[in-house]
């Protein structure tokens, strides 16, 4: 086994686990939820296609919970695990976490305009282009359900 030796008068380093904890509940309840969104949207596209398949609105109501379930557990998860990072830094976290299945979200956008364009018998739109104003929507969208989830994570904690 090896020592190490400590000089006289040092204080050990600190690590800091805090920000290191919340980038890894912001990657892994991010990336869950953006593999989740993209089951669901894959699901929905193929339901859109058949109509006895599932029911839409299922489907649609499933979404709403993983775009509610996503935050609150990372916010649920931040809370538990570091009691002195409070409200603000689970709702950080819980945004930044909607944020990462936000860009999921966009990044299957063209692909679904173009499986609906084809079921409908339309040409596929060329160039699907997000503006500043749906970035900013999109943005203000991810950090009201970063609030939400933050809010279910602190009743239920």
């Amino acid at each position: 086994m090896l020592r190490t030796r400590r000089a006289a008068g040092r204080r050990p380093r600190r690590c800091h686990n805090g920000r290191v904890n919340s980038l890894l509940d912001i990657a892994v309840f991010g990336f869950a939820g953006a593999v989740a969104l993209a089951a669901l949207v894959g699901l929905l596209t193929v339901a859109a296609g058949r109509s006895a398949a599932l029911p839409k609105g299922v489907l649609g109501a499933a979404c709403g919970v993983l775009l509610l379930a996503v935050p609150a557990l990372a916010a649920g998860r931040t809370l538990g695990g570091d009691p002195a990072g409070g409200a603000v830094q689970a709702f950080l976290v819980a945004s930044a976490a909607m944020l990462v299945v936000y860009a999921a979200g966009v990044g299957l956008m063209p692909q679904v305009a173009r499986r609906a364009a084809a079921g409908r018998g339309i040409t596929a739109p060329r160039g699907l282009r997000l503006g500043p104003a749906a970035v900013a929507g999109g943005l203000l969208v991810c950090v009201a359900l970063g609030a939400a989830g933050t809010g279910i994570a602190l009743l239920l904690s």
